[in-house]
């Protein structure tokens, strides 16, 4: 890995610079919004459920340096990136737990940052969980791409009392080479709904 070409800290590393697979990933412009939303400092201890490839686990990990980023994921091949990953960007505070939310969670310490980029279905378990062992004052940001997500997640944080909750749309056109012209090709907006434990 040529380390001059990921030199920075601000978020939003290229997504060509992941190991990929299969395995859907957040995209650079999406992952810089949603590690925006949580606020990190150097020593939070993080959980980033539905994990996947490992993008947001490894950027997160590079800004909490001295804290520990717990990566859930449920698929194998997932796994296999995230550690893939996160021994191309050189971050040894990364703890990979295979299983699904919210069983895998129950054991893991009380996080002051959490982002959910997948759920399985299990997404009101989920955040009842959360909601649990979050620490006061402690963030949530959830990316939501389907509409049902979206509206539940409202719900649920408005039914639990989050405060400072922010919801953005985002919606990503990028530029497509077709030899003499150049096209701009959409990405599926991705909701980031945000907000804090009182």
């Amino acid at each position: 890995m040529n380390e001059m070409r990921w030199s920075y800290k601000t978020g939003g590393i290229p997504d060509e610079l992941f190991h990929r697979g299969k395995v859907p990933m957040t995209k650079a412009e999406v992952r810089a919004v949603t590690l925006a939303k949580a606020r990190l400092n150097d020593r939070h201890l993080i959980w980033d459920i539905g994990a996947g490839t490992g993008s947001i686990t490894v950027e997160a990990a590079l800004v909490s340096a001295k804290g520990t980023v717990y990566a859930v994921e449920k698929e194998a091949e997932g796994i296999a990136l995230i550690k893939e990953n996160s021994e191309l960007f050189g971050v040894d505070n990364i703890a990979v737990i295979q299983g699904t939310a919210p069983e895998a969670l129950f054991s893991l310490p009380a996080p002051d940052r959490v982002f959910i980029g997948g759920s399985g279905g299990n997404f009101r378990a989920i955040m009842d969980l959360v909601f649990q062992k979050l620490v006061r004052g402690g963030r949530i940001v959830i990316n939501a791409v389907v509409l049902e997500t979206f509206i539940e997640a409202v719900e649920i944080m408005q039914e639990y009392g989050f405060t400072d909750v922010d919801i953005t749309q985002v919606s990503i056109a990028k530029t497509v080479d077709l030899g003499r012209i150049h096209m701009f090709k959409s990405h599926n907006p991705v909701f980031v709904i945000s907000g804090e434990k009182p």
